[in-house]
């Protein structure tokens, strides 16, 4: 039989006081226990990326690739818990307790072997150590080995984890009949990027129209948890606060978040207004606010467009927030989050060069970190694109490198795949590319850029007729985004390219008052104010882009056609029939 190793973690669970509960209503327990596994507990782990190994009666082993995954697997669950049997008496619940293993396993066809430890490794991995109290390395005596092969060894694995090293029960109800455990410690300060997605209000007069209220706060609670390294409270727990009386800071305190968004909606007619609202849980502080308008001719379209472009400006102003604060001790998260912020600074060598640095940081403290080595492949393959950087190979050689490392350690991950994209772009392999970005975009819709890259690679493969509306959505979904004008001459480019130089000239002009500096702008300008038959403008727009390049690409149309790669032949006769059509007009010779 084969068997491989790997590095895994392992969540075990099982039923407290099950044989007490089964010799009360033997029948009655296995239906409820079957009922929470259902409807709750298997869900949750297909949601964390988990791979339930074998049922043992009351327990079951769950394998998950990553340790974050598997804590937010069991905290979910746990939270959820504590509401799910109302009408039952406290002291016949059912109640999990969970532990959480990282180790070497051995893999058999379908079961994993292993020696069990909960180190201070596991820990470390957590995106906010302090979410639960470690005491120290504890070790798994007796049952340790899996696939737990009996009821019995599972359950005396999990009370082992639980009496050891503390549960993750619920801090909100415990069942005074489970074994006592150590108690779970509050955090002094909660998890970086935690937030909870408050049931939005319905303030229409229409009762009935509550459904799509709930259905942006879903929609956003889901869209918010694509987001790299963000901790999003449940759907079900966050329901349990609708119609109360809100008090930010306790809320922060009793799901131990850092940010709590709410918002109302108001349909009247065929309008609907969506007011959204981010605040600071520990200070009750508004961080930001925003109100979204939209018609109702097709509202599940309307609720995508409005949960799409809030999570996208969340995604911005969480980093700013987060940045902003000052640390003492700063950490891998930290650093990492500085990073991103960086990011989204105007393109330069010097913003780059922040990045990579901030990167470097959190690879030093953190060498598997996905979202480090990703970021620092997007910078590396960024500044080669923007002819920024005097080692081309070399940064080219290094980014492939770490983000096939970061493909590796987390294939799921949006981030790395927009950025393999990238690398294949600037290879000219272009359906690679493509294929990418839409793997990107199927992990976060909300990827602006994996939807500007894509409307490029459409536009080289020579299917022009689908750039555009991309290159909308984009807009649509980060209107306020700092390189918006890249897309904004992207437009103007695809405009010129089909000969409508009025619209061509409408969004380039756009593109210039956004980002001037930019040699490409100028030379798409100088193109359409030729074929307009504005020459001096023409003219002025070209001396200024051969200004910009720093290098002689616009000396010439042969150097011009050298320096760039245009696409396919039908995208080839378009620039020959347009863009160099006005250049020669502008006065570029042609060698």
């Amino acid at each position: 039989m084969a068997s491989t190793r790997r590095l895994a973690a392992i969540l075990a669970a099982d039923v407290a006081g099950y044989s007490r509960l089964m010799g009360a209503d033997e029948e009655g327990t296995h239906e409820r226990l079957r009922a929470h596994l259902r409807e709750l507990v298997e869900p949750k782990i297909a949601e964390h990326h988990g791979r339930t190994v074998k049922h043992t009666g009351d327990g079951l082993p769950v394998e998950f690739a990553s340790v974050v995954d598997a804590v937010r697997c069991a905290v979910e669950v746990q939270r959820a818990m504590v509401d799910r049997e109302p009408k039952v008496p406290e002291d016949q619940r059912i109640r999990f307790r969970i532990g959480v293993n990282l180790g070497d396993v051995i893999v058999e066809d379908e079961d994993i072997f292993g020696e069990g430890s909960i180190l201070r490794r596991a820990w470390k991995r957590l995106p906010s150590r302090a979410r639960f109290a470690f005491p120290g390395q504890c070790m798994i005596r007796s049952a340790t080995r899996f696939p737990f092969p009996s009821r019995s060894s599972a359950s005396r694995t999990s009370r082992t984890l639980h009496s050891q090293c503390g549960s993750m029960r619920s801090a909100r109800k415990l069942s005074p009949s489970a074994p006592a455990a150590p108690p779970i410690s509050q955090p002094a300060v909660a998890p970086r990027l935690s937030i909870v997605v408050l049931p939005f209000a319905n303030l229409s007069n229409d009762p009935d129209q509550q459904y799509f209220a709930d259905g942006v706060t879903e929609d956003l609670t889901t869209d918010l948890s694509r987001l790299p390294g963000m901790l999003v409270i449940s759907r079900n727990t966050a329901f349990t606060f609708r119609n109360k009386s809100i008090d930010t800071r306790q809320i922060g305190r009793e799901l131990c978040v850092r940010y709590v968004l709410e918002g109302s909606v108001r349909l009247s007619g065929n309008q609907v207004r969506v007011n959204v609202q981010l605040i600071d849980a520990e200070t009750d502080t508004h961080l930001w606010a925003e109100r979204f308008n939209g018609d109702t001719s097709d509202l599940l379209a309307l609720q995508d467009d409005i949960t799409n472009r809030i999570a996208n400006a969340l995604d911005v102003e969480l980093i700013a927030a987060e940045v902003a604060r000052p640390t003492e001790n700063p950490d891998a998260l930290d650093y990492i989050l500085r990073g991103r912020a960086a990011f989204l600074k105007p393109n330069s060598r010097d913003a780059d060069a922040e990045i990579i640095s901030w990167c470097e940081r959190t690879l030093a403290l953190d060498p598997q970190s996905v979202d480090a080595m990703s970021l620092l492949a997007h910078a590396l393959v960024r500044r080669v694109d923007s002819n920024m950087t005097d080692s081309a190979a070399a940064d080219m050689a290094r980014a492939n490198g770490l983000v096939d490392r970061a493909l590796a350690t987390s294939p799921r991950s949006g981030h790395p795949h927009h950025v393999k994209g990238m690398v294949w772009e600037m290879q000219h392999r272009l359906e690679e590319a493509i294929l990418e970005y839409e793997t990107s975009l199927s992990v976060n819709r909300n990827s602006v850029w994996s939807l500007h890259h894509l409307a490029l690679c459409k536009l080289l493969v020579g299917s022009i007729e689908e750039v555009i509306p991309l290159y909308q959505q984009a807009i649509r979904l980060s209107p306020r985004e700092p390189r918006i004008g890249w897309w904004y001459r992207a437009i103007g480019a695809v405009h010129l390219l089909q000969s409508r130089i009025n619209e061509a000239i409408v969004w380039l002009e756009k593109a210039r008052n956004d980002i001037p500096a930019v040699a490409a702008v100028r030379s798409n300008l100088a193109s359409a104010y030729a074929l307009k038959g504005e020459t001096e403008r023409a003219a002025a727009e070209l001396t200024e882009a051969r200004r910009l390049s720093g290098d002689d690409r616009y000396s010439s149309i042969t150097r011009l056609r050298a320096a760039r790669y245009f696409g396919v032949p039908k995208i080839q006769a378009l620039h020959e029939a347009t863009y160099f059509a006005g250049l020669r007009l502008a006065g570029m010779p042609e060698e």
